[in-house]
C-alpha cells in the first residue's frame, strides 16, 4: 500500500505560483477560524452555558456536543484528511480511523475523568504539529530527510491521544457537573465518533471524485503542501496566544 507521493509520478509538482496562491489562502482561511472562539477545541458560548447549568444524566444533548465539536473541530479534520489522503481500501481506512478514535477516545475520558488538564494552547499547537506530520509523511519528506520511514500505524494513534487531550482540556474548562458525569462522557464520545464519521464520509465522498480525475496526482503535493502550511499557522497562533494570554 503506497501511502505517499513518489518523487517519479509524472507532474507532481506545481509552477511555484500555484504553490503560492494555496499557501496564502491556508493563511487567509484560517486566520478567519481562528477569529472565531466557536471553532477547534473552543465550546460555543451558547453549548458553554447549558453545559454548566445542567446537572444529571441528559445523554442526547451531549451526543448532540461531541458530534457538532468533532465536525466544527477544523484541526480534526485537516489530520483526518492527511491521513486518509492516499487511502484506498476500506479496511485500511477503517484500521486508521480506529486508532485514531482509539486514541483520542482514551485521553478524553481519562483526562476528563481524573482532571488531568493541559494548556489549552500548548495541546492545541502540538495537534497543529500532528497536521504538520501527517503532510510531511504524505510527501515523503521523512525518507528522504531521515532514510525511513517512521511508523504511520503508531503515529497515529499517538497523535490520537493528543488530540483527545485537546477534548479533554476543554471540557474540563467547563466544569461539569459530577451528577451524571460518566454517562454524559461516553455520550459525548459517541457524538464525538458520530461526528468523525460525519466528516470523514464527506472528505470519502469528495475525496473520490477527485481521484477519477487526472489532477488528482499533479495537486496532491500542493494540497499536502497548503494542509503543511495550515499546520504551521495553527501552532504559530496557539504559541502566540500562550505567550501573550
Amino acid at each position: 500500500m503506497n501511502e505517499r507521493l513518489s518523487e517519479s509520478v509524472p507532474g507532481l509538482y506545481l509552477p511555484a505560483w500555484h504553490r503560492v496562491a494555496l499557501f496564502f489562502g491556508a493563511v487567509i482561511l484560517l486566520l478567519f477560524a481562528s477569529a472565531n472562539e466557536a471553532l477547534a477545541h473552543a465550546v460555543a458560548e451558547g453549548d458553554k452555558g447549558y453545559i454548566q447549568e445542567i446537572t444529571g444524566i441528559h445523554l442526547l444533548s451531549f451526543v448532540y456536543l461531541g458530534a457538532k465539536h468533532m465536525a466544527t473541530g477544523y484541526d480534526h479534520i485537516l489530520f483526518l484528511f492527511g491521513v486518509i489522503f492516499f487511502l484506498y481500501k476500506m479496511k485500511h481506512i477503517a484500521l486508521y480511523v480506529t486508532l485514531f478514535a482509539i486514541g483520542h477516545s482514551t485521553t478524553m475520558l481519562l483526562g476528563v475523568y481524573f482532571n488531568i488538564g493541559i494548556n489549552s494552547y500548548i495541546i492545541d499547537a502540538i495537534i497543529g504539529l500532528s497536521v504538520v506530520y501527517k503532510a510531511l509523511d504524505n510527501i515523503g519528506a521523512f525518507q528522504r530527510w531521515l532514510g525511513f520511514q517512521p511508523n504511520t500505524k503508531h503515529a497515529t494513534l499517538i497523535f490520537g491521544l493528543f488530540h483527545g487531550f485537546g477534548l479533554s482540556t476543554k471540557i474540563i474548562e467547563y466544569d461539569i457537573s459530577p451528577d451524571g458525569l460518566i454517562p454524559n462522557l461516553l455520550a459525548f464520545n459517541v457524538g464525538v465518533e458520530i461526528g468523525q464519521l460525519l466528516a470523514l464520509g464527506t472528505i470519502l465522498i469528495v475525496m473520490g471524485y477527485w481521484r477519477r480525475t487526472t489532477s488528482f496526482w499533479r495537486h496532491a503535493y500542493t494540497a499536502n503542501v497548503a494542509m503543511m502550511c495550515a499546520g504551521f499557522i495553527l501552532i504559530g497562533y496557539q504559541i502566540t496566544g500562550y505567550f501573550v494570554s
